[in-house]
C-alpha cells in the first residue's frame, strides 16, 4: 500500500488529501486523466470550495461528486457551472 503513494502528482496528492484511497485516486484519474495536468491551487480547489459555498455541500458528497463526475473539477464555474445551476434552479429543482 505504501508504494502506491510514491511519487504522486500533485493532483493525486491533492486526492489523497481530501481522503481518497489510492484505488479511489486511481480510479478517478483513470476516468478523466487530464486532472493531472491542472493546477491544484488555481483551479481544483476553487472548484471543491464552490462545491461546499454555492452548492452547500459537505466533504464527503464533494469526495462522491469527484469520483462520479471528475469532469466536473475541470469546468468553469463562471462560464459553465453557475449557468447550469442557474438552468436547474429555473426548472424548480
Amino acid at each position: 500500500e505504501h508504494e502506491r503513494w510514491l511519487n504522486l502528482t500533485p493532483a493525486e496528492q491533492w486526492l489523497k488529501d481530501l481522503g481518497f484511497n489510492a484505488s479511489q485516486v486511481q480510479n478517478t484519474i483513470a476516468k478523466h486523466p487530464q486532472l493531472l495536468k491542472y493546477n491544484v491551487e488555481q483551479k481544483l480547489k476553487p472548484m471543491v470550495r464552490w462545491f461546499e459555498d454555492y452548492l452547500g455541500l459537505d466533504e464527503s458528497q464533494v469526495t462522491k461528486v469527484i469520483m462520479k463526475i471528475p469532469q466536473l473539477l475541470t469546468c468553469s464555474i463562471e462560464e459553465n457551472m453557475k449557468p447550469t445551476v442557474q438552468w436547474l434552479k429555473d426548472l424548480g429543482l
